[in-house]
């Protein structure tokens, strides 16, 4: 293998298992163990991977949070596609929790004809819901000003005290290793209470959201099931075996 090539298979095999052994890498490409770290080193000086011992493991970058304004205006048509598909597999006489966020916030219209109780921690959800005769409940607590949420320690106490049919969320990053993740503790907290509470958790998520690590995480790839939209090959095998991935019919 030329030298690019050796690059490109070690980053992309990280990129699907998250570490590798030097050992494997000497097997599959065809090279001496010298070849092996000499690349490794390379790749570590470049920052795309960090060296272990006996080989290497996946940069993890943490994503900064967008205020709701700059992710409202991002893949919008992606994120309605979603939003509708979420939407079907709410039933009458539901109980769901609505999360704050741009991708459960286009669900609001096709709620609007169901027999359903809302909880939501999201002010602008809660308003556009109330004006389409929903059956809404806004909880209680702090407002984020960045992203217009509910948050704090009333939001989660009040939260506890409900059970939920099904939750939909919204998520700064997914991972199939560190799991579901969001930049900011307090969401983290009420999401968390939301899927704990709730007998089906659903995470709305364009592609954009796939293989990023935001600073804390809200729980397990397996806690969810990610509604998206058409994911690439690679991603969709990535993630297949971990989770239940339902993704928009194109």
């Amino acid at each position: 293998m030329l030298t690019e090539e050796r690059y490109n298979f070690i980053t992309e095999k990280l990129n699907d298992y998250g570490v590798i052994k030097s050992q494997e890498l000497m097997i599959e490409m065809d090279c001496s163990e010298s070849t092996i770290r000499r690349d490794l080193a390379t790749l570590e000086e470049q920052g795309k991977l960090i060296r272990v011992h006996g080989g290497a493991k996946r940069v993890y970058t943490v994503e900064q949070e967008q205020t709701l304004s700059e992710k409202a205006i991002k893949n919008i048509q992606k994120k309605k596609k979603i939003a509708e598909l979420a939407a079907s597999f709410v039933e009458d006489e539901d109980t769901i929790f609505l999360d704050a966020g741009s991708t459960t916030f286009f669900m609001v219209p096709f709620l609007k004809e169901k027999n359903i109780r809302i909880v939501t921690n999201a002010v602008q959800h809660a308003l556009l819901l109330a004006n389409q005769n929903n059956d809404v409940l806004l909880i209680g607590g702090k407002l984020k000003n960045t992203t217009q949420a509910i948050v704090g320690a009333t939001s989660i106490e009040q939260l506890a005290r409900y059970r939920f049919t099904k939750s939909f969320l919204g998520m700064n990053g997914i991972d199939r290793d560190y799991g579901f993740t969001t930049p900011d503790p307090e969401e983290a907290s009420v999401k968390q209470q939301a899927v704990m509470n709730s007998s089906k958790a659903y995470v709305l998520a364009d592609e954009t959201k796939f293989n990023k690590v935001t600073f804390v995480k809200v729980c397990n790839i397996d806690d969810a099931l990610i509604i998206t939209d058409h994911l690439t090959d690679k991603n969709r095998q990535n993630y297949f075996n971990k989770t239940t991935i339902l993704e928009v019919k194109s």
